[in-house]
């Protein structure tokens, strides 16, 4: 299987983590708390980690491309006053 991660530097990372699940929480399956979290979509899940001044997402999915752009996209837009970018890095698990 195929998954990606970002990390990404801000300094609010568990409000971030926090507005996503929420978001996403009202057509999908979501769990979250202040430090970590997860989406289930149907086409993919993200596993959300706030760390300090980082927030983590690990996407993996049957269509990796379209998770990793519905969650970034997403992020950014809540972000705007940061302009944060993500940016995503591939790797195989077996």
């Amino acid at each position: 299987m195929t998954q990606s991660t970002s990390h990404v530097q801000t300094p609010m990372a568990s409000q971030y983590l926090q507005q996503l699940c929420k978001h996403f929480g009202h057509k999908v399956p979501v769990e979250f708390d202040e430090r970590e979290g997860s989406i289930r979509l149907p086409f993919g899940t993200c596993v959300l980690q706030a760390r300090d001044e980082e927030l983590v997402l690990t996407v993996a999915g049957a269509d990796l491309q379209k998770i990793e752009q519905v969650m970034g996209s997403h992020l950014e837009r809540f972000a705007f006053r940061e302009s944060l970018t993500v940016i995503w890095d591939k790797a195989s698990t077996s």
